[in-house]
């Protein structure tokens, strides 16, 4: 899942380890979301959105295949 989390954080000049705090989860959390590595729960999309005052769609691109052929 693609996502602009890095793009909203460093907007508001935090650092990884401070968003973190303020989401409950570790550094390493936010670092391996960034990196593509791993992608949140729904709880923590949430949290990062509200955090951000913006919709979920707008940080995670799920991409998913449009295409209602392949269902």
């Amino acid at each position: 899942m693609k996502n602009e989390l890095r793009r909203y954080r460093d907007e508001v000049g935090l650092s990884q380890a401070d968003l973190a705090a303020a989401v409950s989860v570790s550094r390493q959390t936010i670092n391996a979301i960034e990196c593509d590595r791993y992608d949140p729960s729904i709880e923590l999309a949430f949290k990062l959105a509200r955090y951000f005052d913006c919709r979920i769609e707008d940080l995670f691109d799920p991409e998913l295949d449009t295409d209602p052929q392949n269902d």
